[in-house]
């Protein structure tokens, strides 16, 4: 079944490009074309495709406006925005999330349309699977279902002493120093129902690696911190980490840890090659940790396409790290916390919303 995509941008020369990259990809149908959101969304209603390519600036109806009629009609259609690698793209592509879209791309700057197709296409392709994927669960969970399933029967059990041991088992057995969050697709929404959850007292410092390009993390570090009862910024190089304090890592970049003077801990950030496509890495923060502070993390790993911090957490995992993993079912993107629960290098799985209690509760009351 191909995946039907409707692309929308006022430049005629970016329509071309985006289509032309959508075309190379297996089973994907381009629908039609738009060179404005009233267009768009005369478009979407008339062609019904499960894809809209969206860029957040133009003219008559801005891709914000379309957004939210798309979410005022119900409108089922799935948004990838296209955005500028400006500080105004930037913020544009936060409240563009914000308002449900599905995930962001980055106009390419390169020099020919040979080059920008080519980026585009290694940009589109792995979100497009894992949007396919998502439909086709949706698709399977919507589906009719020919009788309805029996009733389990009821097993005599003392469930509450089996809550009660795994409640215990799942604890780590001292207090972490640190906390850790990787996180990718769908990220910033994630972040900003888990964030805001935490106490200003938390007593700790949370290092965070979202899959972002320049620019983009210090916007959305400044939407964060708005929400937020604990600081949060985009990290600098030399950083001393205190605690009731997140640090981002800067998009473009990798961030590690290392110790400073005076047992302090001191946030490094390096031109090191991406690992696993991707800088900044997750496994590149969760690696410096392990090394430099074994035994005195806890880790978070939230939604996001592939597989990016599992290596690093089988590291941590060895020197009793506590690991907690973001559900499917609350995930955008239900790939890097996968990854993680599949390699067994995780302690418990929690919807996004029971995770910052869970952080807190551990932080507050970690086993003797």
């Amino acid at each position: 079944m191909s995946l039907r995509v409707l692309v929308a941008d006022d430049a005629i020369l970016f329509r071309r490009v985006i289509s032309d990259a959508l075309t190379s990809l297996p089973e994907v149908e381009v629908v039609g074309t738009a060179a404005n959101g009233k267009l768009a969304l005369q478009k979407v209603r008339e062609l019904k495709p499960d894809l809209l390519t969206l860029d957040v600036e133009m003219p008559e109806t801005d891709g914000l406006a379309v957004l939210d009629a798309l979410r005022q009609s119900g409108d089922r259609v799935a948004v990838i925005v296209v955005s500028a690698l400006t500080r105004r793209g930037g913020d544009l592509t936060l409240r563009a999330l914000e308002k449900g879209a599905f995930d962001f791309i980055t106009k390419p700057e390169s020099a020919s349309p040979e080059e920008g197709r080519a980026a585009i296409q290694r940009e589109l392709a792995p979100r497009l699977r894992a949007l396919a994927h998502r439909l086709a669960v949706r698709n399977i969970l919507h589906a009719p279902t020919a009788r309805p399933m029996p009733a389990p029967k009821p097993v005599a059990a003392d469930l509450a002493g089996i809550a009660g041991r795994m409640s215990r088992l799942s604890t780590p057995a001292s207090r972490p120093e640190l906390v850790l969050i990787g996180v990718s697709t769908g990220g910033p929404n994630a972040l900003a129902r888990l964030l805001p959850q935490l106490p200003k007292d938390l007593g700790v410092p949370v290092l965070i690696v979202q899959h972002m390009p320049p620019v983009f993390t210090q916007a959305l570090a400044e939407s964060l911190a708005a929400k937020s009862a604990i600081r949060v910024r985009e990290a600098a190089p030399g950083d001393v980490l205190e605690p009731n304090t997140a640090y981002i890592a800067p998009g473009g970049k990798q961030m590690r840890v290392a110790a400073g003077p005076s047992h302090t801990r001191v946030i490094q950030i390096t031109d090191d090659p991406p690992e696993n496509n991707c800088r900044p890495a997750v496994d590149y923060l969760f690696r410096s940790v392990a090394a430099h502070f074994p035994g005195q993390a806890m880790a978070v790993i939230l939604t996001g396409m592939g597989n990016d911090g599992t290596l690093g957490l089988r590291l941590l995992k060895r020197q009793g790290c506590f690991v907690i993993a973001q559900d499917e079912a609350s995930c955008v993107v239900y790939g890097m916390p996968k990854s993680a629960v599949e390699a067994g290098v995780t302690d418990v799985i929690l919807p996004i919303e029971s995770i910052a209690a869970r952080i807190t509760a551990l932080l507050r009351g970690g086993r003797s």
